[in-house]
Parts: structure tokens; sequence; C-alpha cells
């Protein structure tokens, strides 16, 4: 079995990730550890580096659970997945979690006062142009998932990410069973 699971920064991907990989003893492999060099987040590993973390990943497991996406740096990663489950969340909603995620990592040193007087910094106003973004080579914004999805040769599960983590697991369950993916 092999899943990925994509959406905007906030939807629960690694939540869900790691979840699912815990409940079907297989590998959960975290797409932000071939970007980043450790959990600063402030330093990107060099595509070379991401590249070999990957495919040391895609040879010792023949199944797996990958949450985020590296289609940006290279567009043919986790093309050999089974399905690619893709998050959606209330903007309000997804935009709370990332700034609670963001407190919480101690991310708002260098934070000022948004429009709306809510603290904010670098990363949180990158996640606020999810939507807008228009650049499908931009990673990590809806239309680079949607163009992502759009070259998908693996059947595509949209799932609101509101639900609880455990409905969410069960819902891709049914589906890989229904659909005779495993």
């Amino acid at each position: 079995m092999r899943v990925q699971i994509i959406g905007g920064s906030g939807t629960g991907k690694s939540t869900l990730g790691k979840y699912f990989g815990k409940q079907e003893n297989i590998k959960w492999i975290d797409t932000d550890s071939y970007l980043w060099k450790d959990n600063s987040f402030l330093e990107n590993n060099p595509i070379e580096k991401r590249i070999e973390m990957y495919e040391k990943d895609i040879i010792s497991n023949t199944s797996y659970v990958v949450s985020g996406s590296i289609f940006s740096w290279l567009p043919e990663g986790f093309s050999n997945r089974d399905l690619l489950v893709f998050l959606t969340l209330d903007e309000e909603e997804r935009m709370e979690r990332v700034r609670k995620r963001e407190v919480l990592r101690k991310s708002l040193k260098e934070s000022w006062l948004d429009e709306h007087g809510d603290f904010t910094n670098e990363f949180i106003e990158w996640c606020k142009t999810y939507l807008t973004e228009s650049d499908k080579s931009q990673g990590g914004t809806f239309v680079a998932q949607s163009y992502e999805m759009e070259l998908s040769e693996s059947p595509i599960l949209r799932l609101d990410s509101s639900k609880s983590v455990e409905e969410l697991y069960n819902e891709i369950k049914q589906y890989l069973v229904k659909t005779h993916l495993i």
C-alpha cells in the first residue's frame, strides 16, 4: 500500500500521515524531512540531498504513507503510489491552525501584526497565498497541487480535514478496500 497525502499547510497532512502509518504499521514519510535541514525550519536541504533521501525511502519501503509533496523539485516522485489523498479545509480554520503551530514552534520571533491585528511572520504570509498564487511551479499552493492532481495516474480521494484523524483514516481505508487497492 502506497498512499500520498497533500493539501495546504495546516490541513493536517502530517498528523494524518503519522496516524495512518502507525495504524497500518507502514513507513510514514514526512516530506518536510527532505526539505528542511532540521526542526528549526530555517534552512533547506539542497535538492541533491532531498533526492538521495527520497531514493533511500523508495528502495527500502514497498509500503508507505507520505505526508506532503515533492512535486515542485522532483515531479516523478511517488508516482508509484496507489492513492493520492487531497485534504481541504475552510481557509479561516486552516490559517488558525497554521498560526497555532507557529506559536508552538516559537516561530513568531520575527513576527509583526497583520492588517487584522493577528501575529504573523514570513511563513504565515506565504500560507495566506495558498489559494491566490497562480504560478503552478510554486510548490505547496493550491494551483501547484491542482496541477499535480491533473497529472496523477493514481486515483484521487478528496477529503475535508475538519473531520477527526480517525474519521479520515477510516475514509481512506474504506476507499482502498472498495476500489480493491488493498
